[in-house]
C-alpha cells in the first residue's frame, strides 16, 4: 500500500468502506445514475424530450 497521505476530500467519500462489502465484494459505495419524470400524458412527454415545452 502507498505510504501517500490521502486528502480530506478523497477520505470523505471512502469513510466506512475500510472493507469489501461480503455480498458483493465492492470497496466502494455504487453511484445509480438515475431518475424518473413524471408527464401528465404522452403529448407532454414528447415536449419536454422535443425542447419544446
Amino acid at each position: 500500500m502507498s505510504e501517500n497521505k490521502l486528502h480530506f476530500e478523497t477520505l470523505q467519500l471512502h469513510v466506512g468502506q475500510e472493507e469489501a462489502d461480503p455480498a458483493t465484494g465492492a470497496r466502494a459505495v455504487p453511484i445509480y445514475q438515475t431518475t424518473s419524470y413524471v408527464f401528465n400524458n404522452s403529448a407532454h412527454a414528447a415536449a419536454r424530450f422535443g425542447l419544446t415545452d
